[in-house]
């Protein structure tokens, strides 16, 4: 586990290294095809640094907000509060924030940088759906995010899918109504630099979504495991999971930027949305519980 969280940290420097030379290296392009206006690649190196850089302090908050969770207090959620709370005590953890989405269908995800800051959240479905136990096992897996700086990694990755978004819908914008203006009248510079455009716009969304379900799957599994040994009532969360499977749906406010943060699949699936699903299917998850439960 102290591995995983080694390699999470470097991960988190890895992704954002990788981000800002691969959006350098689409503005250099951009600013050829543009006729030499280097502008561009200036522009898209800065826009890549200060994203990655925004995202990096703010997209906990970003991910709260387009979820719509409202903070709650002991008072307000009892035994949500006590569950997390024992947990934390058997961990050792700091207490996280506790959140509440009103959702009718059950889901949960944890943000923040580090456990000092984290947060986790959980829908009023989930609430209404599961038992004390059944909770306990999916808190279990949102502390085990946290403890693991599974979050860091996954907010980064967030973010960047958001960013990847917003530089494709430019890149098309620019394409259709300045490409040839900037390439000075000349139909070849300003026909490249079109085909370009439409082939980031739909590119650049299809690999971030390969890469937001690579870096989500496996720490899924892992989060699985921390909590079955937090807990140690792998069953527990099985059964959580299979309850997951039989009576989950679409959050009302889904969103795809961020369907890795969530436990379980917040969209609902189509074959393109299971080609890039950023979840291992459940029975495997249940499987390697059982699996565990058998060595408890």
């Amino acid at each position: 586990m102290y591995t995983a969280i080694a390699r999470n940290k470097r991960n988190t420097w890895f992704i954002l290294i990788a981000f800002v030379l691969l959006l350098g290296a689409i503005g250099a392009l951009a600013g050829w095809l543009a006729g030499n206006n280097w502008w561009i690649t200036a522009f898209i190196l800065v826009f890549a640094a200060g994203y990655a850089t925004f995202q990096y302090f703010f997209a906990d908050r970003e991910a709260l907000a387009m979820s719509g969770a409202v903070e709650v207090s002991k008072s307000d959620a009892p035994r949500y509060h006590r569950l997390v709370e024992n947990l934390c005590i058997t961990t050792g953890s700091p207490m996280p924030k506790l959140y509440v989405v009103d959702d009718p269908a059950p889901n949960a995800f944890a943000t923040g940088r580090k456990p000092e800051e984290a947060a986790i959240t959980v829908t009023t479905g989930l609430f209404e759906l599961m038992t004390d136990r059944e909770l306990e096992g999916v808190l279990g897996h949102e502390l085990g995010h946290i403890r693991n700086y599974d979050i860091r990694v996954s907010l980064i990755v967030f973010g960047l899918v958001v960013a990847v978004g917003i530089l494709a819908d430019m890149m098309m914008r620019f394409a259709f109504f300045g490409g040839g203006r900037r390439s000075g009248g000349n139909g070849q510079a300003q026909l490249l630099f079109m085909i370009f455009g439409i082939v980031a716009a739909l590119v650049a969304p299809l690999l971030a979504g390969a890469v937001q379900a690579a870096i989500s799957r496996q720490r899924e599994y892992l989060a699985d495991a921390t909590s079955a040994m937090t807990t140690r009532d792998p069953d527990g969360l099985a059964s959580a999971l299979a309850k997951l499977q039989e009576y989950g749906r679409p959050l009302q406010r889904a969103n795809t930027s961020m369907a890795h943060l969530w436990i379980s699949d917040p969209l609902r699936q189509g074959a393109m949305a299971r080609l890039f699903a950023t979840h291992p299917p459940i029975p495997d998850r249940i499987e390697r519980l059982t699996t565990m439960g058998g060595r408890f």
